[in-house]
């Protein structure tokens, strides 16, 4: 018998209802929901006005279009239509959310407080920063991947302009103590900046309530498209931004270029949808999720689940398989779409540095692989993937 053949015969054998590859990528990007598709098309065709056209109807549609994806995507964060910035996505808004402030306060306030495990996009505009004269402050995480307010409040000087949490992380789905971070800051007259990417639409925010000066939102992220992000201002913190990008003043001036009506919509819509279904969604994950990692772990007492088990958005499961490599793991389980970590680093073979942060040595990072359970991850599904993940690591650990 072949090593295909012995492959195949160790491989449970899906129901037809079950389409291969089973996509459990979902930290990556999201399938853009069908409703949200269906209010996107008219403003690709016969809705194609640009909004910032005044003096006729085709302008005046998109414009009303535009304003009430405004409304929407405030109200999944509590906050005012007029706070909110439409981008190009959660890294646009994240760029010129610590760039923009660094850019109009620099010269009074030259310090921001950060957190090592942190997205790309935020570490790398703290870098650039830095090489321009700015001072960082990296502050570590516990082995839950959380970062102690503590530790956030001692960081502070008076030159400290800037505090950048995530409020999920994108690797490992735990979720920052928001609240805590955004009362020590308002109390040192700090502006607080959160990448809420993976967070919107999954968990319940309000900057109000926690104290929140500007957030990040992506739309790929909650099943709507993918090149349309936003970026929330408070309005009473009269914080200044200085544009990343030069053009006609759109955004109250602080984000040059034409607004694609249809990506505005679909975030709307997808926040919109979001919020309404976010209870009962997070209720059918959380059960699916539990079932996925309670039959791997009774299979393979040794799977380690990487970031604390229960302050977790559920569906993002990030598990190490000791002994075993990652990527033949991955290469293995071909009817499953999973990854090793970040979409973002995937150009670099580095380990994680998110996992790096918790404490696990490098053999441990690069067992690691992220399953991550969606909005259309069905029970079938999720059984499936359970009974491919036990399957191939047994196989791997046969063969070694």
């Amino acid at each position: 018998m072949t090593m295909t053949e012995t492959s195949t015969q160790n491989r449970p054998a899906p129901s037809s209802r079950v389409k291969r590859p089973v996509y459990l990528d979902n930290q990556a990007t999201t399938p853009v929901d069908t409703r949200v598709l269906d209010a996107m098309l008219p403003f690709f065709t016969e809705k194609f006005g640009n909004p910032h056209s005044v003096s006729h109807r085709y302008g005046w549609e998109a414009e009303a279009a535009v304003d009430q994806a405004r409304e929407e995507v405030a109200g999944i964060i509590g906050a005012m239509p007029e706070e909110i910035i439409f981008t190009s996505g959660a890294t646009e808004a994240n760029n010129l959310a610590i760039k923009g402030l660094a850019h109009s306060y620099g010269d009074r306030r030259d310090h921001i407080v950060t957190a090592a495990t942190e997205h790309k996009c935020v570490l790398e505009s703290c870098r650039r920063l830095e090489r321009e004269g700015f001072s960082v402050t990296y502050l570590p995480v516990d082995s839950g991947g959380f970062v102690d307010p503590g530790q956030v409040a001692a960081a502070l000087n008076d030159r400290t302009l800037l505090v950048s949490v995530m409020a999920v992380n994108n690797e490992i789905g735990v979720i920052q103590p928001l609240e805590e971070i955004g009362r020590i800051c308002r109390e040192n007259r700090v502006l607080f900046h959160t990448d809420a990417a993976q967070a919107v639409g999954k968990i319940p925010l309000d900057v109000g309530a926690m104290s929140i000066d500007l957030m990040s939102v992506s739309g790929h992220k909650l099943y709507g498209p993918k090149g349309v992000g936003a970026l929330y201002l408070r309005r009473a913190s009269r914080a200044r931004l200085t544009p990343i990008l030069d053009g006609g003043g759109q955004e109250q001036g602080v984000r040059a270029g034409t607004l694609a009506t249809p990506l505005c919509v679909g975030l709307g819509t997808a926040c919109r949808i979001a919020e309404a279904e976010m209870a009962t969604e997070q209720a059918r994950l959380r059960r699916l999720s539990a079932d996925f990692l309670n039959k791997v772990q009774t299979a393979l007492p040794f799977a380690r689940l990487n970031g604390d088990a229960d302050r977790r958005i559920p569906g993002n499961i990030n598990l190490s398989f000791p002994g075993l490599d990652g990527g033949r793991l991955i290469a293995e389980m071909r009817d499953l779409a999973v990854s090793s970590g970040a979409a973002c680093a995937s150009a670099t073979d580095e380990p994680s540095y998110v996992l790096a942060a918790l404490g696990l040595d490098e053999s441990e990072i690069r067992a690691a692989i992220r399953f991550g359970l969606g909005r259309f991850t069905t029970e079938e599904e999720a059984d499936f993937a359970a009974d491919t993940v036990i399957a191939c690591v047994n196989k791997l650990k046969a063969e070694r």
